[in-house]
């Protein structure tokens, strides 16, 4: 048995000249549902919330299953679920903000905005990263992530009373070899995005999560998206994770009243976002369309490295992952997973259209053995471009 709840409504997105155009939009919503109500069917997850923008700027979204399977709460197309590396595009994006004010620069050296740090001079490479190698994961930098060292300290750190201090995530890499000389290869580091989390802060003088919201989640009206910085978030679904997990952490990572049993802060600018499908959609379709600041950025957005040798269409920007020849045409994006959560966001950018969807539980993804995300994926993309196609947008 599945419940399932839709919404879906057109909208103008706040302080953009994007036109308003009257439209029926049931037949989308209602394949949208069935979609995910089949892909519930098959892979019998908890949950699932999904969202597509089409290119006039309208938005459908809908859910399908439990946001508590204990207390059977349905899942709704507001359910807001830990976004993980998706908050990736909100750090990199005000990196490219405080660029155009002129209070950084991607060829500045990280030197000169941490470099007074008392772990700095421990850092692989510390003297030659640059800003814009962080922003494309070509520093160099382990990933404080897979280190023994962090994971045997998650369950301290994830459960510290105290106001988490992200540069303590820092020195797990500190004193570590480098992966490879500061630009010259590619290796994902959340350890690179918690240092850009202090820049912003260094620079601005204030918390990082408040540049991010001072600069997008109020101007974009994203009031669905708030910082993933303590254990009580409103409505979040509960996350399911595998019995044997990495971390030691219960299959339910939340109490019986729906509050996580660890604090999500850990992830600190590697992530650090709770949101729903639509709020990440609409951050996409704009952030991706050009029109998420006023000054231009996109180029700068999508000057990507390749990520391997063997894969020369698969590039990372600030913040995105660039696949640049699919059978959908190019698609910009980025995934994102935290215990118990998986979430996805892609804009196909032949199309006009953007696509995010948010999954309660990482059983079966994080080791590979179901294909339900890619799957997911392809069938959202093809929904959302044969639906763009056919309001005659280009």
């Amino acid at each position: 048995m599945r419940n399932v709840a839709i919404a879906s409504y057109v909208l103008v997105l706040a302080g953009f000249a994007a036109p308003l155009i009257a439209q029926d939009n049931s037949d989308l919503a209602i394949r949208l549902e069935a979609t995910l109500g089949d892909f519930h069917d098959r892979y019998g997850f908890p949950g699932v919330t999904a969202a597509i923008v089409l290119p006039e700027v309208t938005i459908v979204s809908a859910a399908t299953g439990l946001a508590d399977l204990e207390n059977g709460r349905i899942m709704t197309p507001e359910t807001p679920m830990l976004a993980a590396s998706i908050g990736k595009t909100f750090v990199a994006a005000t990196v490219l903000s405080l660029q155009n004010e002129e209070s950084l620069s991607r060829a500045d050296l990280l030197s000169a905005h941490l470099g007074n740090r008392p772990w700095f001079d421990a850092l692989p490479n510390a003297d030659t990263i640059t800003i814009e190698q962080l922003l494309h994961h070509s520093s160099g930098l382990p990933n404080h992530v897979h280190l023994p060292a962090f994971q045997e300290e998650w369950a301290r750190l994830a459960t510290d009373e105290e106001d988490f201090n992200p540069e303590r995530l820092v020195t797990f890499v500190a004193g570590e070899d480098p992966l490879f000389e500061a630009g010259m290869d590619w290796a994902y580091s959340d350890t690179g995005y918690v240092l850009l989390g202090l820049v912003i802060e260094e620079v601005t003088g204030q918390p990082w999560h408040e540049a991010v919201r001072s600069r997008f989640l109020g101007p974009l009206a994203l009031s669905g998206t708030v910082p993933s910085d303590r254990p009580d978030l409103p409505w979040l679904a509960v996350g399911y994770v595998a019995a044997k997990n990495p971390f030691g952490m219960p299959e339910r990572t939340a109490d019986s009243d729906g509050q996580l049993l660890w604090n999500p802060a850990v992830e600190s600018a590697g992530g650090g976002f709770a949101s729903t499908s639509a709020d990440l959609a609409r951050w996409g379709h704009l952030l991706f369309g050009g029109e998420a600041m006023t000054e231009p950025y996109l180029e700068r957005l999508l000057d990507g490295v390749p990520v391997a040798a063997d894969s020369p269409g698969i590039l990372y920007g600030a913040g995105v992952a660039i696949y640049a020849d699919t059978p959908r045409g190019p698609v910009w994006g980025h995934g994102g997973w935290i215990p118990g959560y998986v979430s996805s966001l892609r804009h196909y950018a032949d199309h006009g259209v953007t696509v995010a969807f948010q999954i309660n539980t990482d059983v079966g993804i994080m080791d590979d053995t179901t294909d339900l995300v890619p799957e997911l994926e392809a069938a959202l993309g093809d929904l959302a471009i044969s639906s763009g196609d056919e309001t005659g947008q280009p």
